[in-house]
């Protein structure tokens, strides 16, 4: 008996397990490939926290890796950190499947330890539980998220007491607490009754709330009186099924937005995002809805959060009057550049923009252009949160921080991308950019007459199960042990591979300097005529990213070159797989 078969009759045979998930583990029987799958590694906690499918077994999230994740967290916190009973620990969820339930199972446990939870009544967004942490002053905070998943998944994403994500050496704390617990089955909880009769449980209403929207209002670029004023820009809002619709609702209404229109049938809570292929903004079919209404109303700008309002995805109208997706490159670049051109002296001599390895360098050039210092990060919001602390110590001022993938931070009252922020500050910039007679897409045109016409695209292959993992590990490890010299005729200058921490150039490999990041598995390639190729294998997702970034002087042949760039990649993946 293999040890995963071993794993799996320890559970089937279990007298007091879950009646769901024995239901379900019932269904899965003669299934061998599904059953391996659940059970033959535990589902990877990583530098966030986990997530999975939801389901029986050690690789699927449920209330048994859920109790043992907490269980492990509640050892590091009262290892690692002061008046952890007294200071507790806040919990949000999502409106994804058993959001709610695992909720309660997080207080359930520490309760076992004497620390006070506080959760919330109802779902909320990350960024509000990033918020919360900092309001509170609760030693941690715990997300129940999968994020833009599909339905069947759920997460656990933990953040630490400066409202944070969790980083690369506290995650590792947490994983060798986590390992600690022998059997997740047994882990010790209590019942959500005597929870609320020895106030280990705090349920929150709506004060977190107000708080936030009290601090979201001064993140505005407006003069006080114009704050003031009527605002009857047309916008289109989806919340895609999420946990956005109040809060967005609230901000706008409150910067007196007075021309909002809701997709209704987007507005109610889902799990099953029934409206959606996929309830992620980066992926235009999401904006269908949207569109749709945008049209009617003659909307300026289409907004659409994902489920956990973490991201934020804007539409606008083109040359032709159609709806355009701005890419995540394109909308943080007219952030960036708003409220630069919006900020005194003062702040542009100490302040800094903060951008992953993987965003467009239009966002440095933006920054360069007012005098600000740019700083790359590893790709990940908990490296921009950790720098945004780092200021607190140096003086530096944080200023806009933002990644490709639709995540943006405006003020750093949250210390995680935040949609609702990022709602509020793109719909000001359309407001602003319309009093001159002009749109988004204008105004993103006149960047790149400035600065250059920066163009990126990503290919992202999903590899799921044992063999897909196996399948991502052999494509870093053939490009490692053979790097590439040219890709799409443009010549390797540099390679950086951030798992050894180490940058080379390909004249002199001899020559070797040090990146000054943690280390990550991924590589990034340096390209003749400002382009560029990066290779990384998802933290949260069974898949491998490739990320290519160009420059050029005009719009087509940067076009054209990151098109060649891509095909070139998804050869060179394909012949690894298959060789």
């Amino acid at each position: 008996m293999t040890s995963w078969e071993q794993v799996y009759q320890k559970w089937e045979t279990f007298q007091d397990l879950d009646a769901n998930l024995k239901n379900e583990l019932t269904k899965l029987n003669g299934n061998q490939l599904a059953l391996e799958d659940a059970f033959y590694k535990e589902l990877t906690f990583g530098t966030g926290g986990m997530r999975g499918i939801i389901g029986p077994g050690i690789n699927r999230m449920n209330i048994y890796t859920i109790r043992k994740a907490v269980n492990g967290l509640a050892n590091y916190l009262l290892e690692h950190t002061v008046n952890v009973k007294d200071r507790g620990v806040v919990i949000a969820y999502d409106s994804r499947h058993m959001s709610k339930e695992f909720a309660i199972e997080t207080a359930k446990v520490l309760g076992v330890f004497g620390i006070t939870a506080y959760v919330f009544k109802s779902l909320r967004p990350t960024p509000l539980l990033s918020f919360a942490v900092r309001y509170l002053g609760t030693v941690s905070g715990i997300m129940i998220t999968a994020s833009h998943n599909p339905p069947e998944y759920n997460g656990f994403k933990v953040y630490n007491e400066d409202g944070g994500q969790i980083t690369p050496n506290q995650a590792a704390d947490i994983i060798a607490c986590i390992q600690q617990t022998d059997d997740e089955l047994l882990v010790p909880y209590m019942d959500q009754a005597t929870l609320e009769k020895e106030e280990l449980i705090n349920w929150i209403g709506n004060e977190i709330d107000n708080a936030y929207l009290e601090k979201l209002i001064d993140i505005s670029k407006l003069p006080a009186e114009e704050r003031e004023q009527e605002k009857a820009i047309p916008i289109v809002f989806t919340p895609l099924h999420g946990t956005a619709y109040e809060l967005v609702s609230q901000g706008l209404a409150q910067l007196n937005f007075t021309n909002v229109h809701v997709v209704e049938e987007q507005a109610v809570p889902d799990p099953e995002f029934s409206t959606v292929k996929s309830p992620n903004p980066e992926e235009h079919q999401a904006f269908t809805r949207a569109i749709q209404q945008g049209k009617k109303h003659d909307a300026a700008i289409l907004l659409a959060t994902d489920p956990d309002a973490d991201r934020l995805g804007v539409a606008v109208k083109d040359d032709t009057g159609n709806y355009q997706v701005l890419t995540g490159n394109q909308l943080g670049a007219l952030m960036l550049d708003y409220i630069l051109s919006h900020s005194d002296s003062a702040l542009l001599k100490s302040g800094r923009m903060l951008k992953t390895v993987v965003t467009s360098e239009l966002g440095k050039a933006v920054a360069d252009y007012y005098g600000i210092t740019t700083i790359n990060t590893l790709t990940g919001f908990k490296y921009i949160g950790e720098k945004i602390r780092e200021f607190d110590a140096t003086g530096e001022t944080f200023v806009f921080g933002y990644e490709e993938s639709y995540g943006y931070l405006t003020s750093s009252f949250a210390r995680d991308k935040d949609a609702i922020q990022a709602a509020m500050m793109a719909s000001e910039m359309a407001y602003y950019w319309k009093n001159k007679g002009k749109t988004l897409h204008d105004a993103l045109h006149e960047l790149y007459e400035r600065h250059g016409y920066y163009k990126e695209d990503m290919t992202s292959l999903t590899l799921k199960g044992k063999q897909g993992s196996e399948q991502i590990a052999k494509i870093m490890a053939t490009i490692r042990s053979e790097p590439l010299q040219e890709i799409a005729d443009l010549c390797v200058k540099a390679t950086e591979d951030y798992l050894i921490g180490q940058r080379y150039t390909l004249d002199n490999p001899e020559n070797i300097e040090a990146i000054e990041l943690p280390k990550e598995n991924m590589m990034k390639f340096i390209l003749e005529q400002h382009s560029w190729v990066c290779l990384r294998p998802s933290g949260t997702e069974p898949k491998i990213k490739c990320y290519y970034g160009v420059c050029t002087e005009n719009e087509k042949e940067s076009i054209q070159r990151v098109s060649a760039l891509k095909q070139a990649m998804e050869r060179i993946l394909e012949q690894i797989i298959e060789g």
